[in-house]
């Protein structure tokens, strides 16, 4: 389009780029889709859980939109950058630089908290550097992350003649050096770790891969410190010492260097210096057992140094600001009259201003930022974005509404369209029909999931997916029905005194052997009930209990869904008994890997400065195995062919004949119940959604032994149509006869409850309290909560 020419009132060259043109695009199971977004206003991508949503808007629209913005740094730079592939699509025009708020959760470092992971506490150590009486120093002197350092020597100056010079350092850091900032220190009972009565040689170390005679048992049986026939029970003091506490020392056992040191100290370097999370499970359980967190007794749990505890304003210290609900502090902030300080203040006011607006006034600014669910975190990212001056860019959202009560979702609505009013392109992913309505623009991938989808089957507006014939516009209007007939319990597990963060001292009694819903407003309390006192209890793992969170899967593109479950241990033992050869021949990161990409199925070729490319594997074709191991095969498939399988077709294929493998079959069945029946059994773990990572966790945990199943949220991610299937799942574990208890939002999961728990009645110190116990048709006739007056709204009493 050529420019209007001077004086003439047509439309400027820089006005015809009102939008962002993707064509071609094949990300994962998108079909070559061509299509144009509008710019600067709000348009919502929906559709069933696996139909490409994600791939388009993270995996094509906002990977190019940083991948350019990347290539703008020197190459030195891009050095220290993750590099990002160019993702598949033939053109991409018209994009605007990308901000993603996604639902990865915030760092699990003990000192990360709210207040970090934001700008509030940094504010509010300045304001206390400048106001806080006794003065005790600069910023850092109020920083729990910073220690205090002091040295003293010499240092020679050349300038000239050579000279020394005496020099002393000095650091006013406000870490409690007791605790290193962590506001906890750990206790190992040593209880858990050996088994008094019994020698080393008869197996008295009863911690995870220090049993069974290998190389670690050895070390302590061979060590010569103390006779390993005798109880550990009989050591003397120093035996004892040797034990369990000696330092490192290298000596030889069995011909070979090793180094001993004491079991304690030894546990601590290789399991507890990990994150808890990246831990195998029988490991994560035995340390939840004999490890004790308990709160620091120098700084009682602020994580403070002395000297920043006692620097205050007022009456009020950092580590009481800190722990003031975020709405209270920032009330206090505004009472606060001192002119030389009035920008910081006026800043620090409206950040924590921010928090209310989007619904977290109920947090405090020490709270360890691990402990937020996903939908917390991202609305803390949002914060950062709300008082930006930036116009002109692309927010893209992952599901903003998980973790808010129905009341909450009208204000995040208030808040896209803020961003939207501000002249920004929003791009929502999102199932809800309360945000899809307030779309300028819908767009409705499908028609199914994984290989059925990847196609636009509409775009339009709200009112044209309501009468359209796709599967989002059939089910937009579903409603659950209130049961007619409920399950009676038979039992209860009582919790008293439940006190954790804002709970008042809860007593309330869980119903066994039902469908308990635990629901409420953001913030009312219902995750400190669920971990502190349900799935914990004094602390520890409760025994019978499956917890099911929101926690990130942890993988890399070799994981997969057959590997996660366990799945491929059974069939790699099928193929190996049939071709009379060892299992380990039938995986992709063993012995059975193509040696040209080490089983990756793709090459990866290093550009330096640009971006590294992935090019499939000549040799293998991207199958990942050696063609010795395809030559063998089971129920006329090879290996590769069979982890090509989607779920659906692998469950059909081990099901019955001569390849009947009960074991791969009961887990299949349960990776079906959870609506991942499209995943292909081989699809790398990192091309999985976040809706998706979460239900074949769940399919992992139900065939666990346990008989109280605690689940958060497993809506998250659900298309409307899908929840339905959920329902039934659920059903069908209570009638096998386990207790599960859902901590959720979605009316339709309320609604086909046995028994609620509502708790509130509002958010924060106004929460903690249980507001009503009792069935749902009882909730709705009462309309005394929130949650009532939304789910009567819902089913339309």
């Amino acid at each position: 389009m050529s420019p209007a020419p001077a004086g003439s009132t047509g439309p400027h060259a820089a006005d015809s780029h009102d939008v962002i043109r993707v064509h071609g695009a094949r990300v994962n199971n998108l079909k070559d889709i061509g299509i144009e977004i509008p710019k600067r206003r709000l348009t919502v991508f929906t559709g069933v859980s696996g139909s490409g949503k994600s791939s388009l808007v993270f995996g094509t629209i906002a990977a190019e939109s940083q991948r350019l913005i990347n290539e703008t740094y020197s190459a030195f730079v891009q050095g220290f950058m993750p590099t990002l592939a160019r993702p598949e699509v033939d053109v991409l025009d018209g994009l605007t630089t990308a901000i993603i708020v996604d639902q990865q959760r915030l760092g699990a470092d003990p000192r990360s908290t709210v207040g970090t992971a934001t700008d509030a506490n940094a504010m509010l150590r300045i304001l206390f550097s400048r106001l806080g009486d006794p003065h005790i120093g600069p910023p850092s002197a109020y920083a729990f992350n910073v220690p205090s350092v002091s040295a003293s020597g010499a240092i020679t100056v050349e300038r000239g003649g050579r000279k020394a010079v005496k020099a002393t350092f000095k650091r006013t850091g406000g870490m409690c050096p007791r605790c290193e900032g962590r506001g906890s220190v750990s206790d190992i009972d040593t209880g858990q770790l050996y088994d008094p009565s019994k020698s080393l040689s008869e197996g008295a170390i009863t911690v995870p891969g220090y049993t069974g005679g290998g190389w670690n048992s050895r070390l302590y049986v061979e060590s010569g410190f103390y006779d390993p026939d005798k109880p550990v029970a009989k050591f003397t003091k120093k035996e004892l010492h040797d034990f369990l506490h000696h330092e490192p020392v290298r000596m030889k056992i069995a011909g070979i260097n090793m180094t001993y040191e004491g079991l304690i100290p030894r546990i601590q370097k290789s399991m507890l210096s990990k994150d808890r999370d990246a831990l195998q499970p029988h490991i994560r359980e035995f340390v939840d057992r004999a490890v004790t967190f308990t709160t620091c007794p120098e700084c009682d749990g602020s994580r403070l140094a002395e000297g920043a505890r006692s620097s205050r304003i007022g009456k009020v210290g950092i580590a009481d600001a800190c722990a003031m609900q975020i709405s209270d502090l920032a009330e206090w902030v505004r009472g606060l009259d001192e002119p030389s300080v009035a920008p910081l203040l006026t800043a620090l006011g409206q950040a924590l201003d921010s928090f209310t607006e989007i619904g977290l006034g109920y947090l405090a600014l020490d709270r360890p930022s691990g402990t937020l669910s996903g939908g917390e975190a991202q609305r803390v990212k949002m914060i950062r974005q709300l008082g930006s001056s930036l116009t002109d860019v692309t927010y893209v959202f992952d599901e903003p509404t998980i973790g808010l009560h129905p009341h909450d979702i009208q204000r995040m609505n208030g808040l896209l369209l803020r961003l939207r009013d501000k002249g920004n392109t929003v791009l929502v992913v999102e199932h809800k029909p309360e945000v899809i309505a307030i779309a300028d623009h819908v767009v409705d991938l499908g028609p199914g999931a994984g290989t059925a989808g990847g196609t636009v089957c509409f775009e339009g507006t709200f009112e044209d997916l309501r009468s359209g014939d796709t599967l989002t516009g059939r089910h937009l209007d579903d409603r659950a029905a209130l049961k007619e007939t409920v399950r009676e319990p038979t039992g209860t597990l009582p919790i008293r005194g439940a006190d954790e963060h804002n709970l008042k001292d809860v007593d309330v009694d869980i119903p066994l052997g039902v469908l308990t819903v635990l629901t409420g407003v953001a913030g009312s309390g219902k995750s400190s009930l669920v971990n502190g006192s349900l799935v914990h209890d004094a602390g520890a793992v409760r025994t019978g209990v499956v917890s099911i969170d929101q926690s990130a899967i942890r993988g890399s593109r070799r994981s997969n869904p057959a590997t996660y479950t366990g799945l491929l241990d059974p069939i790699r033992k099928a193929f190996a008994k049939a071709g009379g050869v060892k299992p380990a021949l039938f995986s992709a990161n063993s012995e059975g890997a193509c040696p040209t990409c080490n089983g990756a199925g793709v090459v990866y070729t290093d550009l330096a400065m640009m971006a590294g490319v992935a090019s499939v594997c000549e040799e293998c074709e991207g199958k990942r195995f050696q063609a010795s191991v395809l030559e063998y095969t089971f129920g006329g498939k090879d290996i590769s062919e069979v982890l090509a399988m989607p779920v659906a077709e692998a469950l059909e294929f081990f099901a019955a004949g001569d390849a009947h493998v009960p074991a791969a079959h009961a887990i299949l069945t349960r990776l079906a119940d959870v609506g991942l029946g499209y995943v292909s059994l081989g699809q790398p773990l990192t091309t999985l959604s976040g809706g998706e990572r979460q239900r074949l966790k769940l399919a992992a945990s139900l065939g666990g032994k346990g008989d109280l199943y605690v689940l958060d949220e497993p809506t998250a991610g659900l298309h409307l149509a899908d929840v339905e299937q959920l329902l039934a799942l659920l059903d069908r574990l209570v009638d096998a006869g386990k207790s599960v208890v859902v901590v959720e939002h979605h009316q339709a999961v309320m609604a086909h409850a046995d028994w609620i728990i509502d708790l509130g009645p509002g958010a924060g110190h106004d929460g903690g309290s249980v507001v009503f116990e009792g069935t749902p048709a009882d909730l709705v006739a009462a309309r005394s909560t929130l949650t009532g007056e939304h789910l009567a709204a819902y089913v339309g009493a």
